[in-house]
C-alpha cells in the first residue's frame, strides 16, 4: 500500500462539488474555496463566474477552463502551479468532479507525484437519483453514459442482465427513448428503473416503472439532466442438481464431451462448474 506524502512545499488540489441546480445547496466551504484559491480550473469558466456571482463570492485566483477537450494539455500548467505550492480548486458544471466529469487525469497525476489531493464534498446527481429512486441501495454500482450506437448500447445492456446491484447511469434527453426501448428489449419490459429529470431545480421530476413503460413515455419528449437508476436482476433459482446432472449426462449421450457439457450446464444454471462435474462423475 503506497501512503500519501506530499511532497515539501506542494500545494494541493482540492476537488469542489457544486450544486445540480438550487445555488442554495453550496456549502461555506465552497464559498470559501473559490475565494482564496490561486487557480480554479473549471469546466465551464463563464458557468463558473455565474455561480460565483450567485453565491456572492469573487475569485481571487486565476480561472482557467478545463473541459474534456483540453484536459491533457492543460495538466503541466496545473502541476507546476501545485509544485510551487499553490492552491488548485477543480469545479466542474455540476456536482463531484471526475465522475462522469474531467478531473480524473489531474487526480492520478497528483497521486503519481505525492501531491496532496482533498475533497470538498457535496452534491452528486448519482446518490441523489439512488436516494429518490425507490430501488435497492445498499449495493449500486455507475456506469457513466451507455454506447451512442444502438448495437453497442444492447450490448451494454447484455452485460447488465444478471447484475446483482443496482445501476446508475447518465442519458441525454434526445437518446433517452431510443435507450429505454434498447433496454427494454434486452433485459424485458418489467425490469423496474426511474428517470431522474432536473434533479433538484424547478421542475424536478421522477418516474418510475418498468422500462417498457418508462420507453414509452421517454417517446414522447424529454428535457433536462437526465440519470436513470436500474434496479438489480432478480436472483435466479437453480435448478435442482438431479435435473442438472441428467442435463449433462444427456448430452454427453448426444456425443458431447462431459467436460464441457458439465461447464455449459453450470454457467447457464448459475452453479459451480467443478461442483456439478464432480456430482456428474459420482454418479448422483
Amino acid at each position: 500500500m503506497r501512503a500519501v506524502r506530499p511532497v515539501s512545499g506542494s500545494g494541493r488540489l482540492v476537488l469542489a462539488a457544486t450544486p445540480l441546480g438550487d445555488v442554495r445547496d453550496a456549502s461555506p466551504r465552497l464559498v470559501e474555496a473559490l475565494g482564496t484559491a490561486e487557480v480554479i480550473a473549471a469546466e465551464d469558466t463563464r458557468r463558473l463566474r455565474s455561480l460565483a456571482s450567485a453565491l456572492d463570492v469573487t475569485p481571487s485566483g486565476r480561472v482557467v477552463s478545463f473541459y474534456d477537450q483540453v484536459e491533457t494539455a492543460r495538466l503541466p500548467r496545473l502541476l507546476e502551479a501545485l509544485r510551487e505550492g499553490q492552491t488548485v480548486v477543480l469545479v466542474t458544471d455540476a456536482g463531484m468532479p471526475s465522475v462522469s466529469d474531467p478531473g480524473y487525469r489531474l487526480v492520478a497525476a497528483c497521486v503519481e507525484e505525492d501531491i496532496q489531493v482533498t475533497c470538498l464534498p457535496g452534491p452528486s446527481a448519482v446518490t441523489t437519483a439512488l436516494a429518490v429512486s425507490g430501488l435497492p441501495s445498499d449495493r449500486f454500482c455507475f456506469d457513466g453514459f451507455p454506447p451512442r450506437k444502438q448495437g453497442e448500447r444492447q450490448r451494454w445492456f447484455a452485460a447488465l442482465a444478471e447484475e446483482p446491484r443496482t445501476c446508475v447511469f447518465f442519458e441525454s434527453p434526445h437518446r433517452l427513448a431510443d435507450t429505454l426501448a434498447d433496454a427494454a428489449s434486452v433485459l424485458g419490459r418489467d425490469r423496474r428503473a426511474a428517470v431522474c429529470r432536473e434533479l433538484t431545480k424547478t421542475y424536478e421530476e421522477v418516474k418510475r416503472g418498468g422500462l417498457g413503460e418508462l420507453a414509452e413515455w421517454a417517446a414522447e419528449g424529454v428535457r433536462g439532466e437526465i440519470t436513470v437508476v436500474l434496479a438489480p436482476a432478480e436472483a435466479r433459482e437453480a435448478p435442482p442438481l438431479e435435473a442438472l446432472v441428467a442435463e449433462v449426462k444427456q448430452r454427453v449421450a448426444d456425443g458431447e464431451r462431459m467436460k464441457s457439457a458439465a461447464a455449459e450446464v453450470a454457467e447457464a444454471a448459475g452453479v459451480s462448474k467443478k461442483a456439478l462435474y464432480d456430482a456428474v462423475i459420482s454418479g448422483r
